[in-house]
């Protein structure tokens, strides 16, 4: 336990990419495999469920203390994080013991949430008492559900590369899909034999960047492959020895979400794998997300609900043919093979990507122009001749998006960060004028630059009005561009409308509050962009 978390210390500590791949390697060669296991799954965003409430942690870390309650809240309300508080206020430990993490993990973590109110107690306060502070601060961040750490999944796979001399890209794929974090697969894991038998296993998603360039810099229009942007979940549909497979991006098994796409992929030959988006579809369009994600939301999907958010598969590549690995192909000759093979299902839930025409970049930008009304972020442009690759990669995949909407706000609300920013407030709402009154319509916490942060943080310190816990009211003069990607009809919303993606654009000092937009702009706004429809 105590490698881990000086593991943990080093990885929070910098922001250098070569020093976090040092430390992860460092403590591989010295972690036994039951303990390196169970700490790739950490690091890998396989964070446990919140193991005991967080009253009940307060309220012990409290009485641990030896201060009251009031006094444990005002200092959580500085902090801003519940693990570094009751790491912060807990009095030092006598003698820290050393118990290996997976014994922490497998005998005390993980059967927490079924014990009694008391025996949980006792074990916290027992771990507690048993840890120095930065095992303590992990061991928090463990059992309070918030364990993250500035590593991606990516960091850590070239990192398990340099640490074994396995090909990242099979490291990766091996490292996809359900997995449990137990020695013998953390033995497989490093195996040189490259031919993994699990049958409903992923290959890692090829992410596209932004496009922060003009397209003219990418070159000759003809090298690019372009495609709508579609809004829906990303996945893949594996097929395989008889059995159907649909894996999220995010590495969820949904094949039961979307029976209908499970069923039409049973049409495929054994052997093929697909990437694509799920869009929910009908009347030969898409619909808005909101209504993909009342079938995310839902343990069991009724006749009703299937009639009513019907589902297809947009199909754009192709990663897996005849079971061969043909992800090193060219995209052109991937989807030489992709578009025939979905056509001649004849099946109107799995489609392939339209592929758009355009001889010049203008003429995409043109297209572009029209994606929101047709219910797409934009466009998707590929390198024809490119591989596809693992990850985040600049250069073959780019997305195009179409320009955010945008509005003027007063800051009217503000809590702390969490993490590196829980001293400072950035967290904020925003609001705009309906009459003589300010009504909240986003919140948003990203888009400022650190010095920026800060001249916010100042401010809000000194024109705080009321509190409310751990959020303030602010004095109403601050305003600031918000842009955001669509606009929709919300009850939820006192506002009557929800921002989708809202984040800063920028401050305008330039503008009183008196002169931001009005609720009856964003009603106009929602009207033009043909967005009319209920969350």
């Amino acid at each position: 336990m105590k490698s881990f978390a000086r593991l943990y210390s080093a990885l929070d500590e910098t922001t250098k990419t070569n020093a976090k791949v040092t430390a992860l390697v460092t403590y591989l060669k010295a972690a036994p495999a039951e303990d390196a296991i169970w700490a790739l799954s950490f690091l890998m965003g396989r964070k446990p469920r919140q193991a005991v409430p967080t009253a009940r942690l307060r309220q012990w870390a409290a009485e641990e203390a030896g201060i009251p309650s009031w006094l444990f809240d005002a200092s959580y309300d500085v902090v801003g994080d519940l693990a570094e508080t009751i790491t912060l206020l807990l009095p030092a430990s006598a003698a820290a013991e050393d118990r290996p993490l997976h014994e922490r993990v497998e005998q005390d973590l993980m059967t927490l949430r079924e014990l009694p109110e008391e025996l949980q107690r006792q074990r916290v306060i027992s771990a507690w008492r048993a840890m120095d502070c930065n095992q303590r601060f992990v061991w928090n961040k463990l059992i309070t559900g918030g364990f993250r750490v500035g590593v991606s999944q990516k960091l850590v796979t070239r990192a398990l590369a340099r640490f074994s001399g396995i090909p990242e890209a099979v490291l990766a794929h091996r490292l996809m899909g359900r997995w449990v974090p137990e020695s013998a697969f953390y033995s497989r894991l490093f195996s040189t034999e490259t031919a993994d038998a699990d049958i409903s296993r992923p290959y890692p998603f090829f992410l596209a960047y932004p496009l922060d360039e003009t397209p003219e810099e990418l070159g000759p229009v003809a090298e690019w492959q372009a495609e709508w942007k579609w809004d829906g979940i990303r996945a893949q549909v594996i097929r395989r020895r008889g059995q159907t497979f649909i894996w999220s991006r995010g590495e969820e098994l949904i094949s039961d979400k979307f029976p209908e796409i499970r069923a039409a992929a049973g049409a495929l030959p054994d052997g093929t794998v697909f990437d694509g988006e799920i869009l929910a579809w009908k009347d030969g369009k898409p619909l808005n997300f909101a209504a993909l994600q009342q079938r995310i939301g839902r343990k069991h999907l009724g006749p009703k609900l299937l009639q009513a958010v019907p589902v297809v598969l947009i199909a754009y590549d192709l990663l897996e043919w005849d079971g061969i690995d043909i992800r090193g192909q060219e995209l052109a000759e991937r989807l030489s093979r992709l578009d025939p093979a979905v056509s001649a299902l004849n099946d109107p839930r799995l489609r392939p990507s339209p592929k758009l025409c355009g001889a010049t970049w203008p003429e995409l930008l043109e297209l572009k122009k029209d994606a929101r009304r047709r219910g797409v972020e934009g466009l998707m442009l590929k390198r024809r001749t490119a591989p596809y690759g693992v990850g985040r990669r600049r250069g073959d995949w780019w997305k195009w998006k179409v320009d955010p909407l945008s509005l003027d706000a007063v800051l009217t609300y503000a809590q702390r960060g969490h993490g590196r920013r829980s001293g400072l407030f950035t967290d904020c709402t925003f609001s705009v004028w309906d009459g003589d009154r300010l009504v909240p319509v986003a919140k948003a916490y990203s888009g400022l630059t650190d010095p920026e942060i800060r001249e916010v943080d100042r401010f809000i310190r000194r024109n705080t009005l009321e509190r409310f816990g751990p959020v303030r009211s602010v004095k109403p003069e601050l305003v600031f561009e918000i842009a955001f990607e669509d606009i929709r009809l919300s009850p939820r919303h006192r506002s009557g409308v929800a921002l989708r993606f809202p984040r800063i654009a920028r401050q305008r000092s330039d503008k009183a509050a008196a002169e931001a937009d009005t609720l009856e702009t964003l009603r106009a706004l929602l009207a033009a962009v043909g967005s009319a429809r209920t969350y």
